[in-house]
């Protein structure tokens, strides 16, 4: 387990530094022959550790936004984390085998279109449309979860947000999604828990690292290479498909 537990290091501090720390664990938790429904549950248990140590790490930075205050942020992120995960549960094998390439393509197009698109203006989004789009995130969050920073940065630049401020809530909000998602997990009985515990401990020690070498990293590097992951990802899956 010990490689496991460096794909762990790997996957936490990318989550902290850029995101698109699961397009990491989910090939290695495939390749030691979970089906892709499982290892997709089993990587959100595992990553929230590491989610919660970077959120830990930028706490002082962590405020409501647009209006709206963190705690009803808070509230629809592990609202929306439960219904994601109860509905990933309920979902065949099969199918989201057949679903999980075009989810990875899905999320690495988002990824790309925050990290290297135009960005997006600030506008008065409105309470009502922040709350829905907030409780949408959390939903995907909790079924898949790629691509996630970049829709909450997406939507809460829209409500008017600074960027070091968006950065700090989405890190904060995405732990509490998959936070919520890994305790259905955990219920379900599903999760394989030795390579979950061996990333868990990998990713809290990756993530406290990337959230300390943010200022030391090239940040359009580190980003092209969370793309490059998701296509070569996306690509693996359909030729296996």
């Amino acid at each position: 387990m010990a490689g496991v537990a460096l794909i762990g290091i790997w996957a936490g501090a990318q989550n902290a530094l850029a995101g698109g720390g699961s397009f990491i664990t989910l090939p290695a938790l495939m390749a030691t022959g979970l089906d892709a429904r499982v290892a997709n549950l089993t990587s959100t248990v595992a990553l929230f550790p590491g989610q919660i140590t970077t959120a830990l790490a930028n706490r002082k930075l962590v405020s409501g936004i647009g209006g709206v205050g963190f705690a009803w942020l808070l509230g629809l992120s592990l609202a929306g984390g439960v219904v994601g995960a109860l509905l990933l549960l309920a979902t065949p094998s099969d199918l989201f085998r057949r679903m999980l390439p075009w989810l990875v393509l899905a999320a690495t197009a988002l990824f790309a279109r925050g990290a290297f698109g135009r960005p997006v203006q600030a506008k008065n989004l409105g309470r009502g449309p922040l709350k829905a789009g907030q409780l949408a995130v959390g939903i995907y969050g909790g079924y898949f979860g790629g691509g996630i920073g970049f829709l909450m940065l997406a939507l809460f630049t829209l409500a008017g947000s600074t960027v070091k401020a968006a950065q700090a809530n989405k890190n904060a909000l995405a732990a509490a999604m998959n936070l919520s998602g890994a305790a259905v997990f955990a219920l379900s009985g599903e999760v394989a828990w030795t390579p979950a515990l061996a990333l868990g401990i990998g990713s809290m020690a990756g993530g406290w690292l990337g959230a300390n070498a943010i200022a030391h990293v090239p940040d359009k590097a580190l980003k092209a290479s969370v793309v490059a992951i998701g296509l070569l990802l996306a690509a693996g899956l359909f030729w296996q498909g």
